[in-house]
C-alpha cells in the first residue's frame, strides 16, 4: 500500500517531486484548521509536513494511520508532545539549517531600533528632512555595550558572535545550564535572569515557548531594566507578557524594542506596537529568505522520508517515541 502524505505548506518543485515519487500525496497550501478538505486529507494521512496549524487532539484524532508529523520549523509549541508521545506518532524539525538566518534577524533588529532605521527612514520618506537632524533625531550606540541573551542555545550563541566577534560587545547570558566553551570563545559570563536585566544594554531573547517560558517577560522583569534598555523579541512572542512591554515603551522604563514576533500573528491592526516611535515591528521573517526556506522544506522532506521508510529520522523532537515504537515490533 502507498502511503498518503498531506503537504500543507508550499514546497520547492524538487522537493515536492521526491515525495511524489514515494508516496500518495495531497498538497493543500497554506489552510486553516477548520478547512473541510485539510480535515478530510488529515484524516487519511500517514504522514504530515508543513508548518503554521495547529494540530490538536481533535483533529489528529480522526487520522488512525498517522505516523509522523514533519514540522518546517524549528519550534515545535504547535504540537501536544505528551499526546504525540502516547499516539506513538514521531514529530521532527528542521534545526541548524536556520540558525544563522534567524540570528541575523535577531542582530539586524538590534541595529535598527538603536539606530532608529526605521523610524528615521519613514520620516525622510515623509518629507522631513529639511536640514541636518539634531539631538532629537540620535540613537544609539551598539559597539562595545553590553549584549544580555537569554537562552544561549543554537541561536542565542550565534547572536552573541555577532556581537562579540563582529562589534566588541561584552556578552552576559542566561541559561538552564552554562556555556563553559562558550564563555571561553566569547568571553560570555553567566547571569541570573535578574542580574542580566538589571546590568544588559540589550536584552535578546531567544527561548522556546513551553510552560516555563510562557509570560517569562512581564511587568516585574521590564521594572528590572534600566531607561536605556533596548529589548529585542525573535524568539517567541508569548514568553512576553505584551501589555506589559506596551506600558514600559510607552512610559519610556525602557528605549526600545526590535520585535519579530507577537502573542498575535498576524499582529491583530489594532496593536499600538507598530505604531510606537520606538518599535521595530517585523512580520515573523527571522528564517524567511530563499536560502534557508529552501533548505528548511529539504530538511524536512528528508526527515518524513526517512520516518515514513521505517528508519530513524536525524531531527526527532521527542527520540523516546522513536524507542518506543522500536520496543514494541
Amino acid at each position: 500500500m502507498t502511503k498518503h502524505v498531506l503537504v500543507y505548506r508550499p514546497l520547492p518543485a524538487d522537493q515536492l517531486a521526491a515525495l511524489r515519487a514515494r508516496f500518495d500525496v495531497t498538497v493543500l497550501e497554506r489552510p486553516q484548521a477548520h478547512d473541510p478538505d485539510f480535515r478530510a486529507a488529515v484524516a487519511t494521512a500517514h504522514g504530515l509536513i508543513g508548518a503554521s496549524v495547529k494540530l490538536d487532539r481533535a483533529l489528529l484524532d480522526t487520522a488512525p494511520a498517522l505516523e509522523v508529523i514533519s514540522s518546517i520549523s524549528v519550534g515545535y509549541d504547535n504540537y501536544d508532545l505528551p499526546y504525540l508521545k502516547a499516539r506513538g506518532i514521531l514529530l521532527t524539525n528542521t534545526p541548524d539549517v536556520l540558525t544563522e538566518t534567524t540570528a541575523d534577524t535577531a542582530f539586524a533588529l538590534i541595529l535598527a531600533t538603536a539606530r532608529r532605521v526605521v523610524e528615521l527612514a519613514n520620516w525622510v520618506r515623509d518629507g522631513h528632512w529639511t536640514r541636518n537632524i539634531g539631538a532629537a533625531h540620535y540613537g544609539t550606540d551598539v559597539h562595545h555595550k553590553r549584549l544580555g541573551i537569554v537562552g544561549f542555545g543554537r541561536i542565542g550563541a550565534a547572536v552573541a558572535r555577532r556581537g562579540r566577534l563582529g562589534f566588541g560587545m561584552e556578552v552576559l547570558y542566561c541559561n538552564d545550564s552554562a556555556r563553559p566553551e562558550l564563555e571561553a570563545e566569547l568571553g560570555a559570563r553567566r547571569r541570573t535572569l535578574d542580574e542580566l536585566l538589571q546590568e544588559a544594554d540589550f536584552v535578546c531573547l531567544n527561548l522556546p515557548l513551553l510552560p516555563q517560558t510562557e509570560g517569562l517577560i512581564g511587568a516585574r522583569e521590564f521594572a528590572l531594566m534600566r531607561p536605556e534598555t533596548i529589548f529585542i523579541n525573535a524568539s517567541r512572542g508569548r514568553v512576553v507578557d505584551e501589555a506589559a512591554l506596551i506600558e514600559a515603551l510607552r512610559t519610556g522604563r525602557i528605549r526600545a524594542a526590535g520585535l519579530d514576533v507577537f502573542e498575535r500573528e498576524p499582529l491583530p491592526a489594532d496593536s499600538p506596537l507598530p505604531r510606537l516611535p520606538n518599535v521595530v515591528a517585523l512580520p515573523h521573517i527571522g528564517s524567511a529568505t530563499h536560502e534557508t526556506r529552501a533548505a528548511m522544506a529539504r530538511c524536512a522532506a528528508e526527515n518524513l522520508i526517512e520516518a515514513l521508510s521505517g528508519r530513524r529520522p536525524p531531527n526527532l523532537v521527542d527520540a523516546s517515541v522513536w524507542e518506543d515504537r522500536r520496543a514494541a515490533r
